[in-house]
C-alpha cells in the first residue's frame, strides 16, 4: 500500500470537511496565526499590564485566533523610547505607553505636557476620544506607526526623598527625574527644580543611590514600581495628566486583512474601558498603600498650585508658539467643550 503524506491526508480532510459544509474551505482556514509581540513598561501588578493581557485575549477572540499576542512587560523589551523605534521599524507589532519619547519629533504630543490642561479623568477622556485626540493618533502614520487607541491615562504626582513639598519654594534645587520632553523639562525647572531627563528604566537605581531626590509620577505607577522603598514624602498636585497610547507597526497593520484590522480596533477599544477602569480603582485605593508602606503624603494648597500656574506660564506660551498656536487654540476648545457635559 503506497504512504500518504501528512500533508495529503490533511488535504483531504480539509476537502472532506468543506464538502460537510457545503462549499470549498477558505484558504484563511489553512492559514498559520499571526503571532505578534507587544511591549510596555509597566509592572505586573500594574492595572495596564492586566490590560494588556485583556487586549491580547480579546484579539484571540474576534480574529477567531488568527492573530496571537504575546506581551513583554516590565520593559524587557527595553525602554519606551527603544519600544517605540522598534515598533516604527517593525521589530515589535504592538507598544502601550507614553508618546513622550516622540514627542520632539511630533511637536502636537507636548501639549500633554502643559501643567493643569485637565481638571478630571472623564474631561481627559472625553477629549482624547473625541476628534482632538484622533487626530494626533492619525498623525502618527508618517512615523510608521498606527494609532488605535487612547487606552489610559493619569494625573502625576510628585515624590522626593528629602522634604515634604507643600509650596513652591520648597521644591527649589530638588534633583527630580522628569519625562524625556523639552515642555517637561522646561516646565520644572521653571518650578525652581534641577529637572533631569531620563528613561524610566533608569529612575529607581538613580533614586536609590540619591543621584536622584524625586520624581513625578502617577500614584499607581509609584506603588507598582515600589518607590516607597526609596521615597520618603509624596505631594499630591495632579499637576500633569500624562495619557498612553495603544499602537501598532505599519508593517504589522499592512500584514492584516480588513477585516483583522476591524477586529483589532475593536479589542482595543474595549481594552481602553477596560484599562481606563481598573487605572481609576487603584488610584482611589493606593494613596492608603503608600501611607502604610512608610511614606508621608500631603496635598498641595490651591494657592500654590497658582503660584506654580503662575510660574510655569511663560513656558506654555512659548511652547504654545512652538507647537501651533492654532492646534493648542483647538484643543483647549475641545477641552472647554468637554468641560461643560462632564
Amino acid at each position: 500500500m503506497p504512504k500518504v503524506s501528512r500533508r495529503s491526508s490533511f488535504a483531504g480532510l480539509a476537502a472532506a470537511v468543506g464538502l460537510l459544509l457545503g462549499g470549498a474551505v477558505s484558504p484563511s482556514l489553512a492559514q498559520e496565526a499571526k503571532a505578534a509581540r507587544l511591549g510596555h513598561s509597566f509592572a505586573d501588578s500594574h492595572p495596564r499590564s492586566a490590560a494588556m493581557k485583556y487586549f491580547a485575549e480579546k484579539v484571540a477572540e474576534a480574529t477567531g485566533g488568527k492573530v496571537k499576542v504575546d506581551v513583554f512587560g516590565n520593559a524587557t523589551l527595553g525602554s519606551e523610547e527603544k519600544m517605540l523605534i522598534a515598533t516604527q521599524a517593525g521589530t515589535i507589532d504592538f507598544y502601550m505607553g507614553a508618546l513622550s519619547p516622540i514627542a520632539t519629533r511630533k511637536k502636537e504630543i507636548q501639549i500633554f505636557d502643559f501643567p493643569f490642561l485637565f481638571a478630571s479623568d472623564a474631561e481627559a477622556a472625553a477629549v482624547l476620544d473625541g476628534p482632538a485626540g484622533r487626530k494626533i493618533l492619525d498623525g502618527l502614520a508618517d512615523m510608521n506607526l498606527q494609532g488605535l487607541a487612547w487606552s489610559g491615562g493619569a494625573f502625576r504626582n510628585m515624590s522626593n526623598s528629602k522634604r515634604p513639598i507643600n509650596a513652591l519654594a520648597d521644591m527649589k534645587g530638588l534633583k527630580v527625574r522628569v519625562m524625556q520632553s523639552p515642555m517637561a523639562l522646561a516646565s520644572f525647572n521653571a518650578m525652581g527644580l534641577n529637572a533631569v531627563p531620563m528613561a524610566f528604566t533608569e529612575v529607581y537605581p538613580a533614586l536609590e543611590t540619591k543621584a536622584l531626590d524625586g520624581y513625578e509620577h502617577p500614584v499607581v505607577d509609584m506603588y507598582a514600581n515600589k518607590m516607597f522603598e526609596v521615597q520618603k514624602y509624596l505631594t499630591i498636585t495632579n499637576h500633569v495628566y500624562t495619557p498612553v497610547a495603544l499602537v501598532a507597526s505599519k508593517k504589522f497593520w499592512s500584514s492584516l486583512s480588513p477585516e483583522q484590522q476591524s477586529a483589532v480596533t475593536a479589542a482595543a477599544e474595549a481594552t481602553r474601558t477596560f484599562q481606563r477602569a481598573e487605572e481609576l480603582k487603584q488610584a482611589n485605593e493606593v494613596v492608603g498603600e503608600l501611607k502604610d508602606k512608610g511614606m508621608t503624603v500631603s496635598t498641595m494648597p490651591p494657592a500654590e498650585l497658582e503660584n506654580i500656574r503662575k510660574a510655569i506660564q511663560p513656558v506654555i506660551d512659548k511652547n504654545t508658539a512652538t507647537i501651533g498656536t492654532e492646534f493648542v487654540e483647538g484643543f483647549y476648545a475641545e477641552i472647554q467643550k468637554a468641560r461643560g457635559t462632564h
